[in-house]
């Protein structure tokens, strides 16, 4: 059996500690989120708020790595709440744009109040400094794995 470096064991490590990070940050979200919202229909509206412009399903589905079917799910979902509306692409009526409805952006700020005190709590791990020096590595990883996937 070939053992890995001392450098791939680090990033092994590495990735291993986000990938733990990100199922117990969810669990945790999941818990605080209001209007009946999971993870996966709130990480649509904060995306559609965070990076705005036009996303199609196909396009969302691509950015959030899951099937087509998948994210048709989320979002039929998230119409039913007036969340968000499909809206035909104008250049070709086969396609459908999401947007983000005015419920949809009160809805996401709703979510960030009722997540804003247990992520106070977070404090008790990381200090503000702390928090502000990891800022700036995780972003520079997200976009390099987000380049090369």
């Amino acid at each position: 059996m070939k053992t890995l470096t001392p450098k791939q064991q680090a990033l092994f490590t590495l990735f291993n500690e986000i990938g733990i990070i990100s199922q117990l940050s969810s669990a945790r979200l999941a818990r605080m989120l209001p209007h009946g919202l999971t993870v996966a229909q709130f990480s649509v509206l904060n995306h559609l708020v965070r990076l705005e412009g036009n996303w199609s399903p196909a396009r969302l589905a691509a950015a959030f790595q899951v099937t087509k079917g998948t994210m048709t799910s989320t979002l039929q979902r998230l119409v039913a709440k007036g969340l968000i509306s499909l809206e035909p692409d104008p250049s070709d009526g086969r396609a459908k744009h999401v947007k983000l409805t005015e419920a949809g952006g009160v809805a996401r700020e709703a979510a960030l109040a009722a997540a804003g005190p247990s992520l106070g709590e977070l404090n008790a791990a990381l200090s503000p400094a702390e928090i502000d020096a990891l800022i700036p590595s995780l972003q520079k990883l997200r976009i390099w794995l987000d380049k090369h996937r």
